[in-house]
């Protein structure tokens, strides 16, 4: 008796599934373009209307139970995705807000580049070039920003061990290319 029973309950999650995938699926078939239209009058840029339609349908396809069935299904719709709006207006509004405080603060800060300073020689400046992007990084990691090998191994997503070896490595290449240059300490 039980085996039927589970037997039963699962013919009706899949009946279950599948009308709700099919009331999804009516409800993006009837109002996609509708909801693309409406985002597209609203939103400052095409990619920014996509992505109020995906998240709009999204939250449809996540909030299912709560979808009226029929033509109702359009004015819910409409009302997720003006609320979508809002938020990424919102977002918007935050992120240009945050990037004038950190031009400002950009602005004020002194920003030290030793290998760009006029006080670096310049034969000190070639050869920290002529290093490869990694070797330059773990070096500045280190050696402007006073980081530690166990500091700059959590920076770069790898042990301490690889840090101090590739810091051995990149010290030594520097000193190649400072030899190269004639640069003498």
């Amino acid at each position: 008796m039980a085996g039927r029973d589970m037997a039963a309950a699962g013919e009706t999650t899949r009946v279950g599934a599948a009308r709700r995938r099919a009331l999804f699926e009516d409800a993006y078939t009837a109002n996609y373009q509708l909801i693309l239209a409406y985002a597209l009058r609203r939103a400052p840029t095409p990619d920014d209307a996509a992505d109020v339609v995906a998240e709009t349908f999204l939250t449809a396809w996540r909030r299912l139970d709560d979808v009226p069935e029929g033509s109702d299904a359009r004015l819910w719709l409409y009302g997720v995705a003006r609320l979508v709006l809002a938020n990424q207006q919102r977002a918007r509004r935050r992120r240009e807000r945050l990037g004038e405080r950190l031009q400002s603060d950009a602005a004020r800060a002194e920003v030290v580049r030793p290998h760009d300073d006029a006080a670096v020689p310049d034969g000190v400046r070639a050869a920290f070039g002529r290093l490869r992007p990694d070797d330059r990084e773990i070096l500045t990691l280190v050696a402007v920003e006073g980081l530690t090998a166990v500091e700059a191994a959590q920076v770069l997503g790898c042990s301490g061990v690889a840090v101090r070896v590739r810091l051995h490595r990149a010290r030594a290449r520097f000193a190649r290319e400072l030899a190269s240059a004639g640069v003498t300490g």
